[in-house]
């Protein structure tokens, strides 16, 4: 029997002359795209493959077919969707697209799918208005909150009064979640033709994943958590890690190498693999880079790589942290930073954060209420990792000043359920301009009282108590200050960063039925950049 495409196409790394596409299929096979190949690899049953192009022309745009031992699998017989291409690095207004927090397009009562409405109104445009990236800021996938569907399929599987209930808990469950997350018509061709680029944040393992070595330590006394996180890393590696990985970090790759040349299931590999990760999180690093022209895209895993030691809290380790700096030098118009936890939150609740980090290292009952406190409302954010923060806004500050700077520093994130833009100013002026761009949620929902709590939040004499207090807590004074220029919003969105040469624009999109509508337009550049 011919194998089946399950998910997939996606297309994920592309360069000059170079891409990867990344399917899932029912049963072992040859995948073909472009005439290169890749034979798929087996993880607890699944099978997969990455097949890596080589030979493309810069700056072309090229459909594409996927072929499954030689049969046509993609596309579907009968789409009336445009080809999906391969569209490498060329000359021209570049556009990348993000957000964070997607529920599947089914779900309702949660308004509109700002995702699906953008790949509907891909379909009418002319290709040279389509974006050239994707960037997905963690929670693609809610292990933890399930949806109704998958709570009825997980209740034929097993006994949901056994814990952890209806969260997930296995590598079967995850596929299942992927494959509910990305099967929409629309979605999976947007998918099929623009470069998509992921990060991980806490659902797509579980709320509050890696707030703090006490909750690490409560988790660890579930009986069901050890294969819980294990299967939440192997899973993450397939669906989402390898495709953030170009041509020549693949062949590098040693846990890559490993599993595409073993025979037979390679699921032992990784799940020794996933156990290492987890237990050392400086043996793995999940933050990555990607160029594109002179627009870089430096990805921090701000989730799996934190140190949680009590004095030593940090969102990344020393080395990693080291990595990060390095990436950030060379002749580039525009530096975007992406971290599925925003950098710069209102003052208020910035203080708030460096405040409770102090709170949690005392002693005794105090210390355990912090704590508490910590967990209950996720006081996790950058400022909650205050050594971070700073090594974060000094590097920023080093690569705003230099002789060669770039026209902007972005940073990128999502988490919060609401939308903001923010502009960093430090104590002598920059030659680039710094700002924070917050876009969530995609397609999920957040009370009313989260919007109010913001615009409270950034009020400015509350914003100044927050740091009264922290000083007389014995916060330290900040590297960096910043204003509100936009926000705070709700309704589910999507954002882009429109680059021309060295002047960029954000742009926000709010979800409107199946329409996006313009909520603004933010220069992130100065005037003479533009």
């Amino acid at each position: 029997m011919t194998a089946q495409l399950l998910l997939g196409p996606l297309l994920r790394h592309v360069g000059e002359t170079t891409a990867t596409v990344w399917v899932e299929t029912d049963s072992a096979c040859e995948v073909e795209v472009l005439g290169s190949t890749a034979r798929t690899f087996e993880v607890y049953g699944h099978h997969y493959a990455l097949v890596v192009i080589h030979g493309l022309r810069p700056g072309t745009s090229t459909p594409y077919e996927v072929r499954l031992d030689g049969e046509l699998a993609w596309p579907e017989s009968g789409s009336t969707l445009p080809a999906s291409r391969i569209r490498t690095l060329g000359a021209g207004t570049f556009r990348l697209v993000f957000g964070s927090c997607r529920r599947p397009g089914h779900e309702r009562g949660i308004g509109s799918d700002a995702l699906v409405a953008y790949a509907r109104r891909m379909t009418g445009l002319a290709e040279s208005e389509w974006p050239q990236a994707l960037l997905l800021l963690g929670d693609q996938v809610y292990a933890d909150e399930p949806t109704a569907e998958t709570k009825e399929w997980l209740a034929g599987r097993r006994d949901l009064r056994t814990p952890p209930g209806v969260e997930v808990t296995d590598f079967d469950e995850y596929a299942h979640l992927y494959y509910e997350s990305w099967t929409e018509p629309l979605l999976r061709w947007l998918l099929s033709t623009v470069p998509t680029s992921m990060i991980f944040d806490d659902h797509d393992v579980r709320d509050d994943w890696n707030t703090s070595r006490a909750w690490r330590e409560q988790m660890w006394t579930k009986p069901w958590w050890p294969e819980r996180i294990r299967d939440a890393l192997v899973s993450y590696w397939v669906y989402q890690h390898l495709g953030n990985l170009g041509p020549d970090e693949l062949a590098d790759d040693e846990v890559f190498k490993a599993v595409t040349d073993h025979d037979g299931d390679a699921a032992p590999l990784l799940r020794e693999f996933a156990q290492r990760a987890d237990a050392d999180s400086t043996s793995v690093r999940w933050s990555y880079r990607r160029d594109f022209g002179r627009i870089r895209l430096l990805m921090i895993d701000t989730r799996a790589g934190r140190m949680l030691e009590p004095g030593r809290r940090a969102m990344v380790d020393d080395d990693e942290f080291t990595w990060i700096e390095a990436n950030t030098e060379g002749e580039i118009d525009h530096l975007l930073l992406g971290s599925s936890l925003p950098w710069l939150l209102p003052h208020t609740f910035s203080d708030a954060e460096s405040i409770n980090e102090l709170a949690c290292e005392r002693p005794g009952l105090r210390g355990r209420l912090a704590e508490t406190i910590r967990q209950a409302v996720d006081l996790e954010h950058w400022a909650a990792f205050r050594k971070s923060f700073d090594r974060l806004a000094r590097l920023i500050r080093r690569v705003a000043n230099r002789r060669d700077a770039p026209a902007s520093v972005t940073v990128l994130s999502g988490d919060v359920h609401h939308h903001y833009a923010a502009e960093a100013e430090f104590d002598e002026p920059v030659r680039a301009r710094v700002h924070q761009l917050t876009c969530s949620p995609v397609h999920n929902e957040a009370p009313a009282y989260i919007a109010w709590g913001f615009r409270i939040a950034w009020w400015r004499p509350l914003a100044a108590v927050a740091r009264r207090w922290a000083r007389r807590a014995g916060v330290a004074p900040l590297d960096v200050e910043w204003r509100r220029v936009w926000g705070p919003h709700l309704p589910n969105a999507i954002a882009t960063v429109e680059v021309d040469g060295r002047a960029a624009t954000a742009i926000y999109e709010r979800a409107t039925g199946d329409e996006l509508v313009t909520a603004v337009r933010l220069p992130l550049t100065r005037t003479a950049d533009r």
